[in-house]
Parts: C-alpha cells; structure tokens; sequence
C-alpha cells in the first residue's frame, strides 16, 4: 500500500469506533491477573487492525468518508474548462506576480487546483475547474528557468453544473474576474444548465433575482462596445448595466455603436503610440452622450472629434439638404493624418444618422 494511502488510513482508524484508545501493545489480562505474551497481544492487535481497516475501506465505499486524490501533474497536459468565467488570455506576469512569488516561496504549489478528467483528447488528460491562475503560474514558471514545476491538482467527479457553480464560487472572490466576463458566463449557463430559468439559476447559485438579472442584462453589450474600454474589467455593473439599457432604444443605439468604434480605434491608437489609454469616465461619458450629440437634440456642443490629447479636431457645424459644414480646430495637437482621419470619422457618424451627404 502507498505510503499516502497508509497514512490516510491509519488518521481514519484513529477516528474509528467510540471507545477509549489503548496507550500500548500490551494489556493487562484480567482472568490470568498477569501479562499476556507479547506475541499473542501483537497477533491479537494484527487482527483488530485488519478489521479497523475494512471498516475504514467501507466507510470510504458507503460515502460516509470521501477520499481526495490529489495528483502533480504536467500542466500542458491539463486545459482550462471552457465553461469558466475567467477569460485566460487575459491573465499576464503582472496580473500573477503575487502569486508566482508565492509559489517560489513555498518551493512549489501548496493549494491545489480542482480538476476533473476528460476522454477523448489526445492533448489532455484534464480540465481546469477552479485554479486558473494556479495553472497559468505554473506554465509561466516551466517555460521561465522552472523546468520542474509540477501543477498540484485535486481530482473531482463534477458534471457540468456542478462544475459551473464550483468554478463560480472562486470566482466571486477574485477581482481580476470583471463583471462582464461572470456576466457572459452566465448567459451560457443559464441555458446550458438552467434552461433559460432565471429563478432557478438564482437559487442554485443562492443569488438575488434582480442582480443576476442585471449581470445578464449586461452580458448583451457587444464587442463593439467592450472594445471602446481599455479592459473590460473597466466595465463594472452599474455602468455597464446603463449601456446595456441605452443601447435597447433603436434611435439611439447606432449612434453608440458609430462613437464605440472610433473610440475603439483611438485605444488602439493609443497602445500603438504607447500612450495611456482613455480612461472609463471618459470613454462613458462620449458613450452615453452620442445618440444626443449625433442626433443634435440637446447637446450641450455639436458633434465634434477629439485628439489624443482630449482636445478638438473637426465639429460639425451645421447638416442639412445644402450640405455639410465642419470646422477644423487649431491648437488640437492632431497632425494632418489625424485630421484627415477625424473628417472622415465626423461623415462616417453622419452617414449613420442619415444626415450625411447622401440623402
């Protein structure tokens, strides 16, 4: 028998039965008023171990007491469940820092990951339940001077709801997992294991009702909109929520997607130019304001396209059947590409709004 298995039963013998525990091998016979020879006490012993021991082993087979395997495995060998809220290509060296150090610390991983096995892949042997960042450090470690770092894994037999409320549970506390990510990953599930009920989901995952059906309104937000952030974890739920709900009005909503797009465009240019990005207050604002500023009513400036450093390049003037006038400002920063750019990006939103050129 293996030495972890020997050990784990031998702590459920120490637990086995309500009587007093013998302090030693030899006991005292109460008829012969004198000891036992120590041969017959030992086989005797040999005997209440062996039975201890199935008694152990039927408790384990009956569920009374679950045995946990934990294994060290090949972490290229182990994949993320694609059913998890934490979106992997975005975790990074700095997003794990702390936790890499620790596993340097500690010569190893010491809490384990929660995995289950899969059939049918040749590239792997198991999934990644609860432990994502857990298996990103330890692949991070293996291809940087740590060759031997093994992932440290608990095997668990989980069907896909089970696996979907475990994986949701470590989310909750981590804060690096955005509210859009749980809020995606909640869509998927509520059909996936829930059939579109939001009320069982809720009591499932012991959630209000109101806030998941928030968390699932803003899982609606395309990418176009997500994109205009510089992260998604810039999107929490209040804001997000207020986009969602800005984008259900039809006369509104081309108007957001047009400025989600140039703003996309300008965080791109911003990372190409290794400038900081626009912050979320910013990329909001121009968000919630655009079906006013394109659509002209109420808008406290008319529509106007802004450099990289937050400062006016073109306005619209005026649109109408004789045609389109914009102004160029001075002092924007903007070089003659960002002009040109910034012309063509005021037509463009025009266009969507049918008050372009062409009419």
């Amino acid at each position: 028998m293996a030495r972890k298995q020997s050990d784990y039963l031998a702590a459920l013998l120490a637990e086995d039965g309500p009587g007093p525990k013998d302090s030693g091998l030899i006991r005292l016979n109460p008829h012969a008023g004198s000891e036992e020879r120590p041969d017959r006490v030992q086989e005797r012993v040999r005997g209440t171990t062996l039975l201890g021991r199935e008694s152990a082993l039927a408790r384990v087979a009956s569920g009374e007491v679950r045995q946990v395997t934990q294994l060290l495995l090949d972490p290229t060998r182990v994949k993320v469940w694609e059913g998890n809220a934490r979106s992997y290509r975005h975790l990074t060296e700095e997003s794990c820092r702390e936790l890499i150090d620790s596993i340097l610390a500690e010569g190893g991983q010491k809490v384990p990951a929660v995995v289950r096995r899969i059939e049918g892949d040749p590239d792997h042997d198991y999934e990644v339940i609860a432990g994502t960042r857990r298996h990103w450090s330890i692949r991070w470690l293996r291809a940087n001077h740590y060759p031997d770092m093994q992932f440290l894994a608990q095997v668990a037999q989980l069907d896909d709801e089970a696996a979907f409320r475990l994986a949701d549970l470590e989310n909750r506390a981590r804060a690096d997992v955005s509210d859009l990510e749980r809020a995606r990953n909640y869509r998927v599930a509520l059909a996936s294991h829930y059939g579109n009920h939001q009320t069982r989901m809720a009591e499932r995952l012991k959630l209000s009702k109101g806030w998941l059906s928030k968390m699932l309104k803003i899982a609606t937000l395309p990418d176009t909109v997500v994109d205009a952030f510089a992260s998604p974890a810039e999107l929490a739920l209040r804001p997000a929520y207020a986009l969602a709900q800005l984008l259900d009005d039809p006369d509104g909503q081309p108007a957001i997607l047009a400025t989600a797009e140039r703003l996309a465009a300008e965080q791109r240019a911003r990372r190409a130019d290794r400038q900081p990005p626009l912050p979320a207050s910013e990329v909001l604002h121009r968000l919630q304001d655009a079906p006013r500023r394109l659509a002209g009513i109420g808008a406290t400036e008319p529509l106007c396209e802004l450099s990289h450093h937050g400062r006016p390049i073109v306005s619209v003037r005026s649109a109408n059947r004789q045609g389109v006038t914009l102004r160029l400002h001075a002092g924007s920063g903007a070089d003659l590409d960002d002009m040109l750019s910034a012309v063509r990006q005021a037509l463009e939103a025009l266009e969507a709004q049918g008050r372009g050129l062409k009419r």
